[in-house]
């Protein structure tokens, strides 16, 4: 037999898989859905101060395979995206974040919380070398307003220092 012909009927039982059942319809798989909260335009406010912390869009994409993030801060010095994505192999959301100065970091869905909040987590290199655990939580609120807070665990999860706290309030 030809190496070619090895090769595809290599693939012939994930060919027939998902021939059968067929590729998830992100219309109307549940999984593509568990961040539609989150979708929108938004004006960011402080949680403690109240003050205007910038303003951040997010927009379903490829069919709500995906979201994109849009962030810019108030004062216009810097701004950030993001791209969530499903894979419904594993049931789980990820996160890919980059900044205007050349920062990055990588999370994935940790946690479903009570209220309809989801905690994205991941470890994040640092310039120093080491690493740092970093999590997002997004808590959809009754209102219709979104709180996100970012923290940072520099002991392996043992304590959390909150470096981001907000409400999302919906552009008008």
């Amino acid at each position: 037999m030809t190496r070619r012909a090895t090769f595809l009927l290599g693939l012939l039982p994930l060919v027939l898989t998902v021939g059968a059942a067929g590729p998830p319809d992100p219309e109307q798989a549940p999984g593509f859905h568990r961040l539609d909260f989150w979708v929108g335009s938004w004006i960011v406010y402080d949680v403690a101060t109240g003050r205007l912390e910038g303003t951040n869009r997010i927009d379903r994409v490829l069919r709500g395979c995906a979201l994109i993030e849009n962030w810019s801060e108030a004062d216009g010095s810097s701004e950030g995206k993001s791209l969530f994505y499903f894979n419904p192999a594993t049931g789980t959301w990820r996160q890919v974040w980059v900044t205007s100065a050349g920062t990055s970091k990588e999370k994935q869905l940790v946690a479903e919380l009570p209220g309809g909040a989801v905690r994205f987590q991941g470890e994040v290199p640092t310039r120093a070398g080491g690493t740092v655990l970093d999590r997002t939580t997004l808590t959809p609120l009754p209102d219709g307003r979104v709180r996100q807070t970012i923290e940072i665990s520099r002991d392996r999860g043992a304590t959390w220092v909150t470096g981001f706290d907000a409400y999302y309030v919906r552009s008008p």
